[in-house]
């Protein structure tokens, strides 16, 4: 058996320490929003010539004043992602190309150019946060139902932690924050969330069947009765996003990162966070003799 409970003081102080620089990393630094939530434009371009490179490509945009502009490569070497802010020029992308075609010669297809309004770009903020807050207090409603009240609290400070660190995470690497990753997080929500009940169940059966076990050693032993189940999930789960993220093109990085921290902060935050919640609030069997007695 492994001793979890040995470690959950070194790991809370890890945890806090974790996002308190986390909301300050939020606070100061902020994330990088991409175009679907500041406005602007993207354009995906190929090009015929193997000669042509990034650094070029951002060399000759940045002379034509389109504000932040951000070129790199997508998928193979010959394809490149542009994105650059809302510019009021209603022929930018003619001139972007008549100074493609003028420094490079006819070697880009234009495949793809997509525009972002500044109102559709807020209301799409509005929407992420929305959908982000309502999937908190839905699932907090869930847990309170399901379990006592202390089991909620694990379960809801977890999940808060789960999100902070994985969105400080994307602001110290600057990483941008689109409505892919708005996806993997409320996915990450999910994830934390049932890992977080499976090992609750164990607890609480638990608590009914040993009434001399302290609620220290307790959660240890629920935690690896169902430590093959987490493993087997968790690690099924990062192979497919590591294949996602090495294979699935530069679509999906950002998905598949955001997704990758997830599962790693939820399968952590299950084992140190949650149920160090239980072992602070001193949860015994007599809490949930009490509730069955009331339901």
């Amino acid at each position: 058996m492994i001793a979890f409970n040995k470690y959950y003081n070194k790991f809370n102080i890890l945890s806090v320490s974790l996002v308190i620089i986390s909301l300050l990393l939020l606070t100061f630094k902020g994330l990088n929003f991409g175009i679907d939530f500041k406005g602007g434009t993207l354009i995906e371009l190929r090009s015929t010539d193997n000669k042509i490179n990034v650094s070029s490509i951002r060399d000759n945009l940045s002379q034509m004043n389109l504000g932040d502009v951000s070129v790199k490569n997508f998928g193979n070497e010959t394809d490149f992602l542009i994105k650059f802010e809302n510019n009021e020029n209603k022929n930018v992308i003619d001139e972007i190309k008549k100074n493609l075609d003028k420094s490079f010669g006819n070697s880009f297809n234009f495949r793809r150019v997509e525009n972002v309004g500044p109102k559709v770009s807020a209301e799409l903020l509005r929407s992420g946060v929305i959908a982000i807050s309502v999937a908190l207090f839905l699932m907090l409603v869930y847990i309170w139902i399901r379990f006592e009240w202390q089991f909620s609290l694990g379960a809801i400070v977890a999940l808060f932690h789960d999100v902070i660190v994985t969105l400080g995470l994307f602001s110290l690497l600057g990483l941008e924050i689109n409505l892919s990753i708005i996806a993997a997080v409320l996915t990450i929500v999910g994830y934390s969330m049932n890992d977080t009940v499976v090992i609750f169940d164990r607890v609480r059966e638990n608590l009914r069947k040993y009434s001399d076990i302290k609620i220290f050693e307790l959660t240890n032993l629920s935690i690896n009765e169902t430590l093959s189940r987490t493993l087997i999930t968790s690690i099924t789960t990062l192979l497919a996003l590591l294949s996602i993220f090495f294979f699935g093109g530069e679509v999906l990085k950002g998905f598949s990162l955001a997704m990758i921290f997830g599962v790693i902060f939820g399968t952590y935050s299950s084992i140190y966070i949650a149920n160090t919640v239980l072992v602070r609030l001193n949860v015994s069997q007599k809490t949930v003799i009490k509730e069955d007695n009331k339901n």
